[in-house]
């Protein structure tokens, strides 16, 4: 089997917002509010549907520019990817969408090939490299997303809610994809509704409602000793006023 490893990250980014808010006909969708994402960890940010998850995740990425305060990395950009609920993908092989990501990043022609075999290998997808992309399961192609990413070695991964609507299985593979980048020292920022997969997969948690910033701790403390009442509510399952 063809192996690749990421590049080790040389130290771990920090994204600084500082009263971020994102407001558009008139209408405020998110903020202000101020926060820091450090370190090589997994923040998972978590809300009811409605809650800005999404839009905060764009807006960290760079898809999005806030109408209100400021986003700053602290030093040069970091490589980054994003992978989304319902990933976008070409009329082509699985083998081939890879290439084609390695094409458009200037990797030379002579080394797509074992590149994409190797991400193809490394996500379990090696039997599936001349099936059409598009008619993948969710799960396949969720971890064809991942794999897609993988290529383009990034410091920080944002997933939004990449395993929503997914079975078990397909839930378990896309998590242990997802951890396959979090051992190589990738920061994943990720979106969640699932109680249970922020309590298998988070190192500290952020809840938003309404566009607010609600609260943000490590994940230990955030499920057993919750500070607002809104996250207390959030954790026993109630409905957020």
């Amino acid at each position: 089997m063809t192996t690749m490893t990421l590049s080790a990250p040389a130290s771990a980014p920090r994204l600084t917002l500082d009263r971020v808010g994102f407001s558009t006909a008139g209408q405020r969708l998110l903020g202000p509010l101020s926060l820091t994402l450090d370190g090589h960890r997994r923040t998972l940010i978590m809300g009811p549907n409605g809650a800005g998850k999404s839009l905060l995740m764009r807006l960290a990425h760079g898809l999005l520019s806030p109408t209100q305060g400021q986003l700053q990395w602290e030093g040069p950009a970091p490589r980054q990817a994003m992978v989304f609920q319902r990933p976008v993908l070409l009329r082509r092989s699985a083998l081939a969408n890879l290439e084609y990501a390695l094409a458009v990043n200037h990797v030379p022609r002579r080394q797509r090939r074992q590149r994409a075999i190797a991400a193809l290998e490394r996500f379990g997808l090696e039997s599936l490299a001349k099936r059409p992309a598009r008619v993948l399961s969710g799960g396949e192609q969720q971890r064809l997303a991942l794999a897609r990413a993988w290529l383009l070695e990034p410091e920080v991964l944002f997933l939004d809610e990449p395993t929503s609507a997914l079975d078990p299985a397909a839930i378990r593979a896309v998590e242990s994809a997802i951890e396959t980048f979090h051992q190589q020292g990738v920061r994943i920022v990720m979106s969640s509704h699932d109680m249970h997969q922020a309590r298998r997969l988070a190192d500290d948690v952020i809840l938003l409602h309404r566009g607010r910033l609600v609260e943000q701790s490590p994940a230990n403390l955030f499920f057993s000793r919750p500070v607002t009442q809104e996250a207390s509510a959030f954790i026993a399952g109630e409905l957020l006023d």
